[in-house]
C-alpha cells in the first residue's frame, strides 16, 4: 500500500477544481441572473414597439431553456497531466510515512 502511495503525485493547487458548494453557488448565480434577464426581456416586450416586441417575447421564451443550460454546467477541468518535476520545479510532497531508525547523541558540556 505504501509502495502505491509513493508514485501518486498530488495536483497543484492552481489546477483543482472549485469545491462543491462554491460551484453550486455559481451555478444558481447564473440560473437567477438569466431569469432576472428574462423578466427583463418580458416586460420590455409588454410596452415595446411591434417589430422589438416579437424578438423580446423570442427571448423571453428561450431564456428558461439557456438558463438550465447555464445553471447545470459543472467545472470539468481535467486532472493536471504534467508533473512539476517534469518542469523543472522543486516542492514539498508529504512522505510515504516511511521510518528510519537511529540514535540521539547528546553534548557533553
Amino acid at each position: 500500500m505504501a509502495g502505491r502511495a509513493a508514485h501518486i503525485k498530488p495536483p497543484l493547487i492552481t489546477s483543482a477544481r472549485f469545491g462543491t458548494s462554491l460551484s453550486t453557488d455559481q451555478r444558481a448565480k447564473r440560473y437567477i441572473i438569466t431569469m432576472v434577464f428574462r423578466v427583463v426581456c418580458f416586460l420590455s416586450a409588454v410596452v415595446a414597439p411591434t417589430p422589438w416586441n416579437v424578438v423580446l417575447f423570442v427571448a423571453a421564451a428561450l431564456l428558461p431553456g439557456i438558463a438550465v443550460l447555464l445553471g447545470n454546467a459543472r467545472d470539468n477541468r481535467p486532472e493536471p497531466t504534467a508533473s512539476p518535476d517534469d518542469r523543472g520545479e522543486r516542492r514539498l510532497e508529504l512522505t510515504t510515512g516511511e521510518v528510519i531508525q537511529g540514535e540521539v547523541q547528546e553534548d557533553d558540556r
